[in-house]
């Protein structure tokens, strides 16, 4: 299926309210056979740790089982949380994974601790958390990754190409991934203010690499599509009032857009999640293309990645059909980006 810009989702495996982390994972390894009928690009799968309403602590895992239930979609990590991590032992699990799935894994990684800092610490081997380390330890998987040379050997050797993002949502990120000649994915869904100037000068200060001579850049929004305008906006108030729950520790999992509509926030949620609600876009299906191909437009992005955490899986199925098929309709009259 053709669409105006490489278009590809994130799976955050979030625990329905009511539910359990079994079918939460279930449910991913179900949504990447959807999106991949769909036509999309990539599923990348998220790393979130010490919470009960995301079941997935382990993207390495996750990938490996959905890998095994699709055949053609690439597959990645949006993004295994490097400074908690030997860079050698992610490159030996990433280098497992392309050997199962050969041309088909991606490697995004970030700095941010997915968790609080208590948690980062038991993460930690010796109990500190690496994030000064962040740009070391980029370097140092590259080299284990795409070095043959590089010693300790990794095993298995990786089936080439391996490639490496780095994800952000800050100005340091962007300048990094610039100078290490590597890929850029953007969350604006965490930073929705995020200036889409420091993507001209990502491209303009890009040190090209023997893996990526050219800088690449993908954004990633929420995403709620529905024929009925008001059940987007519904499933978008949903995912919202989720969100506070999780931040407050007041609930566990996401909830229904039929409990969501009983429940008004107070005005200091609603001014917290009003920021963080310039990061998605809820509406009919042509009203969310038309935002999308806009917001593609403002940063010059290669890819789109969509985020779709509402309640009901039907209804995270269609926000991805409907998305895809009025991109789709469009493809003719927007610019396509290479893939």
């Amino acid at each position: 299926m053709e669409h105006p810009f490489r278009l590809s989702a994130l799976e955050q495996s979030i625990v329905r309210e009511g539910a359990d982390a079994q079918q939460a994972l279930t449910c991913a390894v179900q949504l990447a056979r959807e999106v991949e009928a769909l036509g999309y690009h990539r599923l990348w799968v998220s790393e979130h740790h010490d919470a009960p309403s995301i079941a997935g602590s382990s993207p390495e895992v996750l990938l490996a089982a959905i890998g095994a239930a699709t055949t053609t979609i690439r597959l990645g990590s949006g993004g295994v949380m490097l400074p908690h991590y030997s860079a050698y032992k992610v490159a030996e699990n990433f280098a497992t994974l392309s050997n199962l799935y050969p041309g088909r894994i991606d490697l995004g990684v970030g700095r941010a601790p997915g968790a609080d800092m208590k948690t980062a610490v038991a993460l930690a081997t010796d109990g500190r958390p690496k994030f000064e380390r962040f740009p070391v330890l980029v370097q140092t998987l590259m080299a284990a990754i795409n070095d043959p040379t590089f010693s300790p050997r990794v095993a298995p050797r990786p089936v080439l190409p391996l490639p490496i993002w780095i994800l952000g949502t800050s100005p340091d990120s962007a300048m990094l991934a610039a100078q290490l000649g590597l890929p850029y994915a953007i969350a604006l869904f965490i930073n929705p203010d995020f200036d889409p100037g420091l993507v001209q000068l990502y491209r303009e200060q890009y040190q090209p690499s023997p893996q990526h001579p050219e800088p690449e850049v993908m954004i990633s929004m929420q995403v709620y599509a529905n024929e009925s305008a008001e059940h987007a906006r519904l499933m978008h108030h949903a995912a919202r009032i989720t969100f506070i729950r999780f931040v407050t520790g007041r609930g566990v999992g996401s909830i229904s857009p039929e409990d969501a509509a009983h429940i008004r926030l107070s005005p200091e949620e609603a001014a917290y999640v009003s920021r963080m609600g310039a990061g998605a876009i809820a509406g009919t299906p042509d009203e969310v293309a038309t935002k999308v191909s806009a917001t593609v437009e403002r940063y010059q992005a290669d890819e789109f990645m969509a985020v779709c955490n509402s309640y009901h899986f039907e209804d995270r199925v269609q926000s991805f059909a409907l998305l895809s098929e009025s991109l789709q309709s469009r493809a003719p009259m927007t610019r396509m980006a290479a893939v």
